[in-house]
């Protein structure tokens, strides 16, 4: 490796931080000490063994602390775990343990048994009685980790719980009154959301924030962290002539009517189309100001069409639009594109289009995990994604070796000039190996590579199981028996977090042929942005130290690989021309390469959109104080008294003072919760319009924060205005107000979505500078034009 000052900072920066800890010696000691004090345990009988845990419980809550209980404990929760759910724990599993109760980052391998190592912290935090909860990658896994590991739990007198979608409010609140609850981060955070604009304070479901121990950590804390989690509400809404907008762009011809950078994943309006678009529209100068919200729409309908693609970015199912995570390649649930780029597909697809509605209130999945006193995590691969954790959640990753020595074989990448020969290396890889009864998993990164490799497959004689997004929900069955004799498996690139891939399939019938016929072989057919994903699809194959095999198929006419120009890269010797052969493998070298690249420029976006969401985040939370104490009566209502005294005491004369106060309790209930959805649309436009000032030389981020905090002023300022303003025009009697004859009562229905944020930069961003450069052009606005 050629030296580098930068590659010495980076080391010297990360034995200085800590984003890794480098000796795991104190933890293999606990362990030591957990194995002799478990051994004598197993002589005991139920109810000896029942008492030893209950005591450790009543202890606990009296106020012995946890860590100097901690070596007893888990002691006797390995005893408990093998009587009740018939696992007994491995060193590395208590290793994790006790390195979670740190508060660390803990990376397992694949099949290491992480299910089992939470338990050990979370029935020792539990015993506090505060709530733990586990955030967990999916619904599924919610529902089987609880059911599964319950037992364990309920040995030590502390209850379970778990939340999923579709349950009613008293069962999440059921739930979430449990000792520990096993629920998606989402879903957590959607609850939040609720409790945020709930009116009863019995209706809120939550009970506090105390603890969170995060299954599949990377994908929750990085790559979904800063996903926006919304709430909504329906009103009228004014529906476009979008369909007509898709039509018209539909028209447009690549090259001679727009331009597209297929690296920024950017498309632009030649001048010709756009004063064509405005000939047939009849509306006059698209730039004049009034015109802003039509050119607005036609740049949306124009990336819709160009730069998102059926199958790939978007499934259209139940005349609808359903967004594929770029990241998993499933189904995103309640997950849409952001404002009018969701209504644009949608008019694309000629499915209805759906209304927007008014946003009520938001947080990041980020923001919303900073809330908890105590956070730690487990995932498969951390250590790429270590400086962020740190820098982000101050978490050190621990590194926990195997429980048996890893043989698995990862091969260096086939590389191909075209996309066709890519798939014809891998059948003809795959139908020997079919023949021979090795099991074999394919990771594609789109519905459309999955189908197009399954028809290949089936006409060499091949039977294959094909999991994408259309038939997500059959996933654990499908990945469970992807280590079965002769199966041969589709799937995503990240197949079956959480799910075990047993060789000999789920009952591990024929794992001896299995093994002896190499383990399970797992092929990619695309390189991830992130290397962490390519790692999860590795890390499938060779569990506790099963056989094993892995490769990448690849070709440069890969999004990945066209995107950033790797076959220009390439010496002409090493790039051939031909549909077939392959390229030379030292092309691997600059692929990882790109992948470290896009890595830090994602790395540098996360940062600058916590930055834009920092201020954002305290203004919320300022505001949900005030809301939160009006709500529990903590506080009592003064300011009608504070700015109108005559008026309150008038009030008061005529229907009694208790009556005005809780009159002016729920009108600021109201009044909070109106003020701040517009604040936060006035602050989605301020993100969105922002960069366009960076033309005056002025700092985008800074005047973000000036703005947002002149608006904020303004709704704290506005809140009361209307507040007393509607006190003196409502109708008073002793009975109180009638909520619905004043407007007063809260929205009629609501509903929750994710917005999607694009990993290589948010979509109205690349708008708006379509449309900076639109109104100046290279010399400046022309005088003709109208301001934006």
């Amino acid at each position: 490796m050629r030296f580098s000052f930068r590659n010495l900072f980076t080391t010297l920066r990360r034995l200085s931080n800590g984003g890794i800890r480098l000796s795991n010696r104190n933890y293999e000691t606990s362990v030591a000490q957990i194995r002799q004090q478990s051994l004598p345990l197993a002589e005991l009988t139920e109810d000896e063994l029942r008492q030893r845990a209950t005591s450790i419980r009543d202890r606990v809550r009296e106020g012995v602390s946890v860590t100097g209980i901690l070596i007893e404990a888990y002691a006797v929760i390995c005893e408990v775990a093998r009587r009740t759910v018939g696992l007994a724990p491995f060193d590395v599993q208590l290793l994790a343990g006790v390195a979670l109760h740190d508060r660390k980052l803990v990376e397992m391998q694949t099949g290491e048994g992480k299910t089992l190592a939470a338990i050990f912290p979370a029935i020792l935090t539990a015993c506090v009685g505060r709530g733990v909860h586990l955030l967990t990658f999916n619904d599924y896994l919610a529902e089987r980790d609880a059911q599964w590991m319950g037992p364990a739990y309920h040995y030590f007198g502390l209850t379970v719980g778990h939340v999923v979608q579709g349950m009613e409010t008293s069962a999440r609140k059921q739930a979430y009154g449990c000792d520990v609850t096993y629920v998606t981060a989402k879903e957590a955070g959607f609850d939040f959301l609720r409790d945020q604009i709930c009116l009863d304070p019995q209706k809120m479901v939550h009970r506090g924030f105390h603890c969170a121990i995060v299954d599949e950590a990377d994908s929750i804390l990085i790559d979904e962290a800063r996903v926006p989690l919304v709430i909504a509400a329906a009103e009228p809404e004014h529906v476009q002539d979008l369909y007509r907008l898709a039509n018209m762009i539909r028209q447009l011809r690549p090259g001679r009517d727009y331009a597209t950078d297929q690296r920024s994943r950017n498309v632009s309006f030649q001048t010709s189309a756009l004063n064509r678009l405005q000939s047939e529209l009849g509306c006059g100068d698209l730039y004049d100001e009034r015109n802003i919200d039509l050119l607005t729409r036609l740049n949306l309908a124009l990336q819709a069409e160009v730069l998102l693609h059926r199958d790939k970015d978007y499934l259209v199912r139940n005349d609808g639009i359903a967004l594929i995570d770029e990241l998993t390649g499933r189904i995103a649930q309640n997950r849409r594109w952001p404002y009018g780029l969701q209504a644009a597909i949608e008019a694309k697809e000629g499915v209805q289009i759906q209304p927007q509605g008014r946003i009520l209130n938001s947080i990041t999945l980020q923001h919303f995990l900073e809330q908890y006193d105590q956070r730690c995590g487990m995932t498969g691969t951390a250590q790429a994604a270590a400086d962020e954790l740190f820098e982000f959640y101050k978490l050190k990753v621990v590194v926990v070796p195997t429980n048996r020595a890893s043989i698995r074989q990862d091969l260096p990448d086939q590389i191909f000039p075209r996309r066709h020969a890519k798939f014809l290396g891998l059948v003809s890889r795959i139908v020997p190996l079919h023949r021979a009864g090795t099991p074999i998993l394919v990771g594609t990164s789109s519905v459309e590579e999955s189908e197009i490799l399954a028809e290949m497959l089936s006409n060499s004689g091949v039977t294959c199981q094909v999991l994408n997004a259309r038939n997500d929900w059959d996933e654990a069955r499908m990945i469970a028996e992807a280590g079965a004799w002769g199966a041969v498996t589709i799937s995503t690139n990240m197949a079956g977090r959480g799910t075990d891939i047993r060789l000999g399939g789920s009952d591990q019938r024929d794992r001896e042929r299995v093994f002896a016929a190499g383990g399970l072989h797992v092929f990619g057919l695309n390189r991830h942005e992130s290397r962490r994903i390519d790692d999860q699809l590795r890390g499938r194959a060779g569990r506790q130290g099963d056989p094993g095999q892995t490769q990448f198929f690849v070709s440069l006419e890969d999004d990945l690989m066209a995107r950033y120009g790797l076959g220009e890269l390439l010496p002409a010797s090493h790039n051939p021309h031909a549909t077939s052969g392959e390229v030379d493998p030292s092309a691997g070298q600059m692929i990882e390469h790109i992948q470290r690249v896009i890595e830090g420029e994602c790395f540098e976006i996360r940062r600058t959109l916590r930055r834009y969401s920092f201020c954002l985040e305290q203004q919320r939370r300022t505001i949900q104080q005030r809301r939160s104490q009006l709500l529990q009566r903590s506080v009592t209502p003064r300011l009608l008294q504070n700015v109108d005294p005559e008026c309150f005491e008038r009030m008061a004369n005529d229907v009694g003072e208790d009556v005005v106060r809780e009159a002016e309790r729920q009108i600021t209930l109201w009044q909070i919760d109106q003020c701040w959805s517009e604040h936060l649309a006035h602050a989605a436009q301020l993100r969105d319009q922002i960069h366009l000032i960076s033309m005056g030389g002025f700092n985008p981020l800074d005047e973000f924060h000036r703005e947002l905090t002149r608006g904020f002023r303004d709704v704290t300022a506005r809140i009361d205005r209307n507040v007393i303003s509607k006190l003196k025009s409502i109708r008073l009697t002793s009975q109180g107000i009638d909520l619905a004859e004043e407007g007063l009562l809260g929205p009629s229905s609501t509903w929750t979505y994710m917005i999607n944020d694009n990993p290589m930069g948010d979509m109205l961003q690349r708008i708006n500078r379509n449309l900076k450069r639109l109104l100046t052009g290279p010399q400046g606005p022309p005088a003709s034009r109208g301001k934006v």
